[in-house]
């Protein structure tokens, strides 16, 4: 009898909106969505931010360079298609939202005509956020509208706008794909942060006269009759508008002109919702002149802009929260490895600073590995009265041999646990084992010492400690066990080398100023920023995160400017926050604050 093949069931296509550029503004059901895909189809605007750290296979409008190129938005609808038919789940993502262009009711209609179903994940509106994060809180009524956004089916913006002799906007995307940024505006050459590109265009809001709307691959070019400015110019409330760069001026021109006031408030902010942002306020008879210097002053060209209009512009000095936060605008180094790295550079954004992550070291397991065997199986035989982890690494190397022999957290049944440093103590709740002791003053070997119990023979079954740590760890805390009457297994887990130098542009940024700040968490981590990139531009604010750190700085001839109150990253994070704050209010501006900073000798300490 023949065998029966089964089709995998054909799972709805998600079309869901990315919202603005921050991807902390996706809607939970969003991040749920893309969680379970098996492929996610990208608009070339959707922050790289947005889909790096997916499981899924991921597909970006217009890079060429990709194994599987996806030239234009009907190739894009072809590959939704196909693989949703194949069994896949499969995630189309917009910027913004997707009924707000013509794009993703073109796909809508696709699946429907491939009789594919498919379900709608609604994005935070471009518009809106960015008008909010630029302090403007526009009250109702409000009209969102848009002058750029027509999307071609090449996958660039063609020249023609509402304005009809306006110049080419040029790619749909600001960078070529691949290319590095700090924060959210590129420094050609570096890693990470924020893409750009230019967002969705609108469909028809209240004023437009087309009855299309704008937006959309394949829709068509609007000549300048298709916007109703007398309509848009006598709109109540607020109106919020999405334009290209080229066109600040001309729609302030066409505003004026059908019946605006010349002196009604206007606010301009580019690169929304990113550390980049910036915003500028004026009225609309002066704005052109007034964001000219903006405009122009950025590294790569700026592809979008969101211009808020009406009286409530004039309010955004009290209300401006985004820009106005202690690290805004600081490009902040932070010389860690992107997975140590996660919880201070979300700490460093969160005071709006852009982190620039640079590995300084690199983990390896030890060049032998019987002292490891061994220690492990002391562990579990019984071996051991205390263990005591100086490092998340440590925690991370002995969580991993235990697990090789099929074992887990019970193998520390009846061992006490101590752990220097929340993180390291995170570290093991994350493993299951709970610390029996942190120290209570100063996150260090000698503070684990100041609250470690002298060895009593009455009282203690054992008298062995097993000290797992890296290679080139300091003898302070052994020789203090020691002083205390307990045998120390001084076991070497893992070894720290010295990682590859950074790429060249992120060299000369550390030399030449134009990195604001280095925050330095170990002592190790000075020694190899110092040894495979140099020493920071005297400009540049020196962080560290306690005085042997300190120590270690001012040994290679760093000035230190901040040290952490304690041993940690929050109070690291915090102190320079308040140090930023301090110098804000005597230079007079906000933003990138480092190379203007009046400096002391070396060797002293703010």
């Amino acid at each position: 009898m023949a065998t029966r093949r089964t089709k995998k069931p054909v799972s709805p296509v998600a079309l869901v909106g990315a919202g603005p550029r921050d991807p902390g503004l996706l809607t939970v059901l969003a991040v749920e969505t893309l969680s379970s895909a098996d492929l996610v189809v990208a608009d070339p605007d959707v922050a790289p931010a947005v889909v790096e750290n997916l499981s899924a296979e991921v597909l970006r409008i217009g890079d060429l360079e990709a194994s599987k190129p996806v030239r234009d938005a009907e190739a894009a609808t072809a590959a939704v298609v196909s693989r949703a038919r194949a069994g896949d789940k499969v995630v189309r993502l917009y910027g913004s939202d997707p009924w707000l262009t013509r794009i993703g009711a073109a796909d809508a209609q696709a699946l429907a005509k491939a009789k594919i179903p498919y379900r709608v994940v609604p994005g935070i509106l471009t518009g809106a956020a960015v008008a909010t994060y630029a302090g403007v809180a526009p009250g109702s009524p409000i009209t969102f509208a848009s002058t750029s956004g027509v999307f071609s089916s090449s996958g660039t913006l063609p020249a023609p706008s509402p304005f009809g002799t306006g110049e080419p906007v040029g790619p749909l995307t600001g960078p070529p794909f691949g290319a590095g940024r700090l924060g959210a505006r590129p420094m050609t050459g570096l890693g990470g942060g924020l893409g750009g590109g230019l967002g969705g265009g609108f469909g028809p809001p209240l004023g437009l006269g087309s009855p299309g709307g704008f937006g959309g691959f394949g829709a068509p070019v609007p000549s300048p009759g298709d916007v109703d400015w007398a309509a848009l110019a006598q709109t109540p409330g607020t109106l919020v508008v999405t334009a290209a760069p080229t066109e600040v001026g001309k729609v302030a021109a066409a505003l004026v002109e059908h019946g605006r006031p010349g002196d009604t408030p206007i606010a301009v902010t580019v690169d929304g919702t990113t550390t980049d942002q910036r915003t500028v306020t004026s009225t609309l008879d002066r704005v052109e002149a007034d964001v000219a210097p903006l405009l122009t002053a950025t590294p790569t060209p700026i592809t979008q802009v969101v211009l808020s209009v009406g009286a409530v512009v004039a309010t955004r000095a009290k209300l401006s929260w985004w820009e106005t936060r202690a690290l805004f605008g600081w490009t902040v180094l932070v010389p860690r490895t992107k997975e140590q790295a996660a919880i201070l550079s979300d700490l460093l954004r969160s005071h709006g600073a852009s982190p620039l992550e640079v590995p300084t070291i690199a983990v390896e397991p030890p060049r032998t590995a019987a002292p490891m065997e061994r220690a492990i199986t002391g562990l579990v035989s019984g071996r051991y009265q205390w263990v005591a982890f100086t490092s998340v690494n440590a925690v991370r190397a002995v969580q991993e041999k235990v697990e090789e022999r099929s074992l887990d957290a019970r193998a520390f049944a009846g061992v006490k646990v101590a752990a220097i440093g929340e993180a390291t103590a995170d570290a093991l709740r994350a493993f299951g084992i709970r610390p029996d002791l942190v120290p209570s003053g100063q996150q260090s070997s000698e503070g684990l010492l100041e609250d470690w119990p002298e060895y009593d023979e009455s009282l203690d079954l054992l008298d062995r400690v097993l000290l797992p740590r890296a290679d080139i760890a300091t003898e302070t805390l052994v020789a203090g066990l020691k002083d205390r009457g307990w045998q120390v297994d001084d076991v070497t887990a893992y070894r720290t080398v010295r990682a590859a130098p950074p790429p060249a542009p992120i060299r000369e940024a550390l030399k030449g100023g134009r990195v604001d700040a280095v925050v330095f968490t170990s002592s190790s981590t000075v020694r190899n920023l110092v040894g495979i990139a140099g020493k920071p531009h005297e400009t540049t604010v020196i962080a560290v995160i306690g005085p042997a750190t300190a120590a270690t700085a001012q040994e290679l001839g760093l000035r230190v400017d901040v040290q952490a109150p304690e041993a940690s990253i929050p109070a690291l994070v915090g102190a320079l926050a308040e140090f930023a704050a301090e110098h804000r209010e005597e230079l007079g501006k906000i933003g990138p604050l480092a190379a203007r900073l009046p400096k002391p000798r070396r060797g002293s300490r703010r």
